[in-house]
């Protein structure tokens, strides 16, 4: 048995913009984008045990043990270090799956973070970044813990800094597999690169596209028709591979007064943007 369960956040993110710049001999793709995160998302309970193993308290609705995260996090970490402790996992799901607000990255970020200083086993902020890696190309971005204007794969990191921000986020009730969608002959593989000072000078308005989103709305109607509602108010994007879209607003009374509007056919939520992750600010 575990000892005292410890609670952590798992903070869904944002993509700002997302540009599909060129793919890989391996076929990863190469992109640019902005990631955010924001105050609304999942929370995991986490619990050392002495006897070396790793279990989920419950599992996760569609989700194998095998194909959960936060427990392959967690065995990753365990191999990585060596270490004897074992840990009990319990995840507590807000975020829908397949939305592209990083529910599963956040989460197996989570993990790898808060067992590296529960079983104190000292790896590098870095370390963890690259173990993160492995398990998902979002993943380093929720250890890293800083909004951040990523390239690459989604693995280099800058930090960048963004203006405070109230967003309503729109999760139409269906998954999108990001898989299929990268690998589609139709999307857009040749954005032109941007330099992190243009985004930072111009802001969302002049940079708010996302390579993937004319495909998935093409592909999933549904997200063009949340997507189409929220333009009504504000610049919106898609967030990710979707399904999720989300528009961005000076105050929290002005996006709630948006959601106040929206149809009993949709759902969503209203966020606050936050320049660090809820673990930094906890000192992990």
């Amino acid at each position: 048995m575990s000892a005292e369960a410890h609670r952590f956040p798992a903070p869904a993110k944002l993509n700002l913009m997302l540009r599909v710049v060129g793919r890989r001999a391996d076929g990863y793709h190469l992109l640019q984008t902005v990631f955010r995160f924001i105050d609304y998302g999942d929370e995991l309970r986490i619990g050392v045990r002495q006897d070396g193993v790793i279990r989920g308290v419950h599992e996760l609705p569609g989700v194998p043990a095998a194909d959960d995260l936060t427990l392959r996090a967690a065995h990753l970490l365990k191999q990585a270090t060596g270490t004897p402790l074992g840990a009990d996992i319990e995840l507590l799901k807000r975020l829908p799956l397949g939305a592209g607000l990083g529910g599963g990255s956040s989460d197996a970020a989570t993990v790898l973070v808060a067992l590296n200083k529960l079983w104190n086993t000292g790896l590098s902020r870095e370390r963890v970044q690259a173990l993160g890696l492995k398990l998902g190309a979002d993943v380093p971005v929720f250890v890293f813990g800083e909004s951040a204007f990523a390239e690459g794969i989604g693995e280099i990191l800058t930090p960048i800094p963004l203006a405070p921000a109230w967003y309503v986020v729109l999760t139409p009730a269906l998954s999108v597999a990001t898989g299929p969608v990268f690998a589609h002959p139709d999307l857009k593989r040749n954005s032109k690169t941007i330099k992190i000072q243009a985004f930072s000078v111009g802001g969302l308005a002049k940079h708010a596209v996302n390579d993937l989103q004319p495909l998935v709305c093409r592909l999933y109607p549904d997200v063009a028709r949340h997507l189409d509602w929220l333009k009504q108010h504000e610049t919106a994007l898609m967030t990710g591979s979707g399904a999720a879209v989300f528009a961005s607003f000076d105050t929290e009374a002005v996006a709630r007064r948006v959601l106040a509007q929206l149809p009993e056919t949709m759902s969503g939520f209203v966020a606050r943007g936050l320049d660090r992750h809820p673990l930094r600010e906890l000192g992990y």
